[in-house]
C-alpha cells in the first residue's frame, strides 16, 4: 500500500458549517495549521480553535462583499505547488509561501438557491467563484494535496488523522470526487443561464450517477447499469422505491417506464398492462379494482409476465385479483396494507412505489454520434380534446361514444406506430402495433378483440394513407373512428366512413411513437 502523506497545513472555507467545530478540533488535535475565510474562521475562533484568517496570511484584505478573499498568489501557490518538484518548493519559498496539504471547502448553495427563488442577483451571488478554483487546484495537485469538498467525507478525513494521513489512492478517488462536484455546479449555472435566454436549445448537458448495477441489459450478453440525472428530482421510474421482490432487470425498468406514462396519460383512474413496451391492455374507470380488470381482459394471453401501472392507490380489492396472474412488476403511487401483504406472498413480482410522477417535458434519444431532443408527446395539445374535433361524416354520436373516442385517442399515444386501438366502455379491448403499415395493424387489432370490435370505437395514432385499413375496421364492426386526418387522399377514406354510416373524427394531430 502507498504511504501515508502527512497534513501539516489545511485551508479551510465551508458554506455548510455541519461539523465545522468537530473538524477544527480534529484538526487541532492532529497538530495541523489552519487557515480559514470569513464566517467559517470567526466560526472556528469562537470555539477556541486556533485558525489563521486568510487575509492576515495574505496582506490582502476581503473585499466586494466576500467576492474577493482567496483569489491571491500565496493561497493558489500552496495549493498549486508540487511538493515532490525542488523547482516548486523553491518558487514559493522565494515569495515566503507555505505549502498546503489539505484543502477543506463546500460551494456556495447555487442549485438550491435557483430552486427556492428567482431573483436573478441573488442566484448571481450564489455563484462561487474561489471555492471551484481552489478545489480544481487541489484536486489537480492531489500528488501533494487532499481535497474535502463536502461533509459527507469529513469521516474518511478523520480516519486519515488517525492513520497519519491519506495514501496516494484515497487523494487520487478524493481529485475524482472534486472535479466530478464542481462539473455538476458548472452544468447547474450554465444550464440555468441557458434557460433564461434564448440559448437553452444550442447546447445541452446531463450529469447521470449510477443507482445499481442490473444483471444484464436487454440480453445476457450485454452489460448494464441504472443511472438517475444529478441535480434533479426524480420523478420518474428511476426515483421509484422498491418494497418488495426480485431486483429489477434493464427489461423491468424500461416496460415499467411506459406502464406509468400510459397510466398518467389518462386523469381518471387507469391501469396499464405493458408487454415489451406495448400495452396488452389499457382502461379506465371510477374504480381501480375495475379498471385493472378491464384492462387484463383485452389480452390476458400477452399479460402473462407483463408490467402493471396504476395511477391510484392499489386496493386489497385489485391486489387479489392480480395475485392470481404471473406479472413481473405493479407501480402505482401507493397500496394499501393489504395489497402489499397479498402481493408479497408472490416472491418474484416487484413491487414499486412512485411519488409525485410526472410526465418529462423532454425525450432523449440516443443516435450513433449523438442524440435527439424533443418536446414529450403529451396527450393535451390543441386536437386531444373532443370539443376541438371536426366530425367529417356520420350522425351524432352519443355521449357515452364520444367518451369511448376521447379515451381510445389518449390510449392509443402509448402504443408503438402504426397503432391502432379498439375501445369500448373506457377499456382497450384490441391493439394493433409497431406494424410497418396501417392495415396490418388494423388486422391485428380486430383478431386480438374478436367479437369485442362489434359496437367499438376506434383510434388511429396517425392518417389512414387508403381507405383500406378503415375498411378492415367497419367490416369488424367498429361504429367510429377518430385520427388525425390530413392524407391526400382523405376524401376517399370519408366517403368509405359514410358509405358505411359510421361517424368519423379528424383531431388535426398525431402521435407517432417509434421508440
Amino acid at each position: 500500500m502507498s504511504s501515508r502523506k502527512a497534513i501539516r497545513r489545511a485551508l479551510v472555507s465551508v458554506y455548510d458549517k455541519t461539523q465545522l467545530i468537530e473538524l477544527g478540533s480534529a484538526l487541532t488535535s492532529a497538530g495541523i495549521e489552519i487557515l480559514s475565510t470569513g464566517s467559517t474562521a470567526k466560526n472556528l475562533a469562537a470555539a477556541g480553535i486556533p485558525v489563521i484568517p486568510v487575509e492576515d496570511y495574505t496582506g490582502f484584505p476581503e473585499m466586494m462583499g466576500g467576492r474577493v478573499k482567496t483569489l491571491h498568489p500565496r493561497i493558489h501557490g500552496g495549493i498549486l505547488a508540487d511538493q515532490n518538484n525542488p523547482e516548486h518548493l523553491e518558487a514559493i519559498a522565494s515569495q515566503n509561501i507555505a505549502p498546503f496539504d489539505l484543502i477543506i471547502i463546500n460551494l456556495y448553495p447555487f442549485a438550491q438557491t435557483i430552486a427556492s427563488t428567482d431573483d436573478f442577483a441573488e442566484c448571481i451571488e450564489q455563484i462561487d467563484i474561489g471555492g471551484p478554483s481552489m478545489l480544481r487546484g487541489a484536486a489537480k495537485n492531489h500528488g501533494s494535496v487532499a481535497v474535502i469538498s463536502d461533509p459527507s467525507q469529513y469521516s474518511q478525513l478523520f480516519t486519515a488523522l488517525n492513520q497519519g494521513g491519506f495514501t496516494l489512492e484515497e487523494r487520487t478517488k478524493l481529485a475524482m470526487t472534486t472535479f466530478r462536484r464542481t462539473a455538476e455546479y458548472d452544468l447547474a449555472i450554465a444550464t440555468w443561464l441557458g434557460e433564461r435566454t434564448d440559448s437553452a436549445d444550442e447546447w445541452r448537458g446531463e450529469i447521470w450517477e449510477r443507482i445499481a448495477g442490473l444483471r444484464y441489459g436487454e440480453n445476457p450478453h450485454q452489460q448494464a447499469s441504472v443511472y438517475t440525472s444529478v441535480g434533479r428530482k426524480s420523478v420518474g421510474i428511476s426515483g421509484a422505491k422498491q418494497l418488495h421482490g426480485k431486483e429489477m432487470s434493464f427489461n423491468n425498468y424500461t416496460d415499467a417506464d411506459a406502464a406509468l406514462r400510459a397510466a398518467f396519460d389518462h386523469s381518471e383512474p387507469c391501469v396499464a398492462i405493458i408487454k415489451h413496451a406495448n400495452p396488452c391492455g389499457i382502461a379506465i374507470s371510477s374504480d381501480i379494482a375495475v379498471a385493472h380488470a378491464k384492462a387484463h381482459e383485452c389480452d390476458p394471453v400477452s399479460a402473462f409476465g407483463g408490467v402493471v401501472a396504476a395511477n391510484r392507490t392499489i386496493t386489497k380489492t385489485m391486489a387479489l385479483k392480480l395475485a392470481e396472474i404471473f406479472t413481473e412488476v405493479v407501480i402505482a403511487p401507493s397500496f394499501e396494507a393489504e395489497a402489499i401483504e397479498i402481493l408479497s406472498k408472490k416472491p418474484s413480482i416487484r413491487i414499486l412505489t412512485i411519488d409525485g410522477y410526472q410526465i418529462p417535458k423532454v425525450e432523449l434519444r440516443p443516435i450513433s454520434g449523438g442524440a435527439l431532443f424533443q418536446d414529450s408527446d403529451l396527450v393535451d395539445a390543441a386536437g386531444d380534446h373532443s370539443s376541438q374535433w371536426k366530425q367529417v361524416s356520420g350522425e351524432k354520436v352519443s355521449d357515452q361514444m364520444l367518451k369511448d373516442l376521447e379515451f381510445a385517442w389518449r390510449a392509443v399515444r402509448a402504443v408503438k406506430s402504426n397503432a391502432i386501438l379498439l375501445a369500448h366502455e373506457g377499456a382497450s379491448v384490441g391493439v394493433g402495433m409497431g406494424q410497418v403499415n396501417r392495415v396490418d395493424s388494423a388486422r391485428l387489432a380486430v383478431s386480438r378483440a374478436g367479437e369485442r370490435a362489434q359496437g367499438s370505437v376506434a383510434s388511429s395514432d396517425a392518417f389512414f394513407p387508403f381507405a383500406d385499413g378503415l375498411q378492415i375496421l367497419i367490416d369488424a364492426g367498429v361504429s367510429a373512428v377518430v385520427q388525425p386526418g390530413g392524407s391526400v387522399r382523405d376524401e376517399e377514406v370519408i366517403a368509405a366512413a359514410e358509405a358505411a354510416g359510421i361517424a368519423m373524427f379528424f383531431t388535426g394531430t398525431r402521435h407517432f411513437s417509434h421508440a
